[in-house]
């Protein structure tokens, strides 16, 4: 598409957002964060850049926000310490640092996530709580440090440790990256893939063809854990603690390791559960129980996609001639 075409576009799509009610308007600036524009454009390259689609997947996006009072997920604290600690140690994803220029790097460590200790409602409340911290305020302290809009970021993604029992945590990884898909769109700009094991490749093949050509693009597979590559773009001290060094049980996910940008310990994950503990108290509404946050329906193009992954994860478990032979690297 020109450039004309994107601006027309994206005006026209303002102008279809200025008819929205009010509470509706008001979450919004807590999505855009005083860059409108970038939203817009988010959505509707979400939608391949049709006007319409766009403005129904931003209103709906804007009424699950409501619906789902995500404007106040800040103030509600996983409680108590020791049920959070659990969710970090199962479900890997951390923050280590920023590239060159400055955009969030996450790091996800999608081979050893066993998303077992909790309710499905935990762990989408979690995942919830860092997208909406990432996106209110670390994007917007990172486009004030360089004076220009950063409002996406980079996921490094850990596949050590799949194994063909990761079908069984299918259910939750597809709630979480539905919510992801319909209501944080467009955030990540690339997905570097490091440590991938044989399993991840025989997927990668079948699945790849079926991504749109803009997701496709984001997708990079590298060798081994990656460092070479990605110290091209952050410095080491940025690098994810499983991309650091070579070599076997190189990402064994370890609490203790004040390294380890998944662990509660890590001054990301202090950072953000002090900020959600204090948001609490300043509301005086600590209560125990997890959110339940509605789960959209997923886009039909992704469960197609779901269902493939899941028939080759079944396929390879079957050349693998049993149950126990299903979880060779």
């Amino acid at each position: 598409m020109g450039d004309a075409a994107c601006d027309d576009a994206v005006e026209q799509l303002a102008g279809l957002l200025d008819k929205v009610d009010a509470p509706l308007k008001k979450t919004f600036e807590n999505v855009h964060q005083g860059y409108p524009t970038e939203t817009l454009v988010r959505f509707l390259k979400a939608r391949e850049w049709h006007v319409n689609k766009a403005q129904k997947m931003l209103v709906e996006s804007l009424n699950w926000r409501i619906q789902n009072e995500i404007d106040s997920i800040l103030e509600k604290p996983i409680i108590p310490v020791d049920l959070y600690r659990s969710i970090r140690d199962t479900q890997l994803v951390g923050l280590s640092g920023y590239s060159k220029e400055g955009i969030p790097v996450l790091a996800v460590g999608v081979g050893l996530s066993t998303y077992d200790k909790a309710s499905v409602n935990y762990y989408v409340q979690s995942h919830i709580q860092i997208n909406e911290y990432r996106d209110r305020f670390i994007l917007p302290m990172v486009t004030k440090k360089y004076g220009r809009p950063i409002t996406t970021c980079i996921k490094v993604l850990d596949m050590t440790g799949l194994k063909l029992s990761a079908l069984n945590q299918m259910k939750i990884v597809t709630a979480i990256s539905t919510v992801d898909d319909l209501n944080y769109p467009e955030k990540t700009e690339t997905y570097y893939i490091v440590n991938a094991p044989y399993i991840f490749s025989a997927c990668w093949k079948v699945v790849k063809p079926l991504l749109q050509e803009r997701t496709r693009k984001k997708v990079h597979v590298l060798r081994g854990c990656g460092k070479d590559e990605l110290l091209k773009i952050m410095d080491y001290s940025s690098l994810p603690h499983f991309c650091r060094r070579e070599g076997s049980g190189a990402s064994k996910h370890s609490s203790s390791d004040p390294d380890d940008c998944f662990s509660l310990d890590h001054p990301f994950h202090q950072e953000l559960y002090n900020f959600i503990q204090e948001q609490a108290l300043n509301m005086e509404l600590i209560k125990q129980g997890s959110m339940h946050v509605n789960i959209p329906d997923q886009d039909p193009e992704d469960a197609k996609i779901v269902g493939v992954i899941e028939a080759e994860f079944h396929k390879l478990s079957v050349q693998n001639g049993s149950t126990n032979g299903a979880d060779k690297e």
